[in-house]
């Protein structure tokens, strides 16, 4: 190697390392609080005309790194979840804070209740349905927050269920695939 290249070539590698540390300095460097009952950009998102989907943290707020939505069950479709499906790029996990849930993830089946969280690892096939007979309040997290954020916006547009081919084509374009039904209420 010539010496004037063995002397710039640190300097070549510096941009590379410089950038990647860029991440770090655009981050928020402030507390964000999104009230009980309230989406973090005041957006009303409701699933099947009333079922509110809030926004906690932001995708914006983690550089893409995460994001949060608590999701609440009542009246409208209380018994209501997705069909099976797979993330291909995130990890969800679910944390309940109000109500009981029957989950499936992968072959398995799980029974949750308030406090209990559960992780469903990308590109394994899960899903869920409310089981208690009252309210519920479940956290979603989303690692990373991919177009999670998209979709929930996209799927609080249609005033009822989506038809399965609409469904289908949502969860496609947001980086999903449905694999399968909805769970049932055994």
């Amino acid at each position: 190697m010539k010496r004037r290249h063995f002397l710039f070539a640190p300097f070549l590698i510096f941009p590379i390392g410089a950038f990647a540390r860029l991440k770090n300095l655009i981050r928020q460097k402030k507390g964000i609080k999104v009230a009980a009952g309230e989406d973090r950009f005041n957006r009303e998102i409701k699933f099947a005309g009333g079922n509110p989907m809030n926004l906690k943290v932001s995708g914006k707020d983690t550089d893409g790194d995460l994001c949060i939505f608590e999701g609440e069950r009542g009246e409208n479709d209380p018994k209501g979840g997705p069909p099976l499906h797979v993330h291909h790029e995130q990890d969800e996990i679910f944390y309940i804070v109000e109500g009981r849930f029957r989950f499936q993830v992968g072959d398995e089946k799980f029974e949750l209740n308030a406090g209990d969280n559960l992780f469903a690892p990308r590109k394994v096939p899960h899903t869920f349905i409310n089981i208690g007979n009252m309210k519920s309040k479940v956290l979603t997290i989303f690692q990373p927050a991919g177009q999670m954020e998209a979709y929930f916006q996209e799927l609080g547009k249609f005033s009822g269920r989506p038809s399965s081919e609409q469904l289908q084509k949502l969860f496609r374009d947001h980086g999903m695939e449905i694999v399968g039904p909805r769970l049932a209420i055994e």
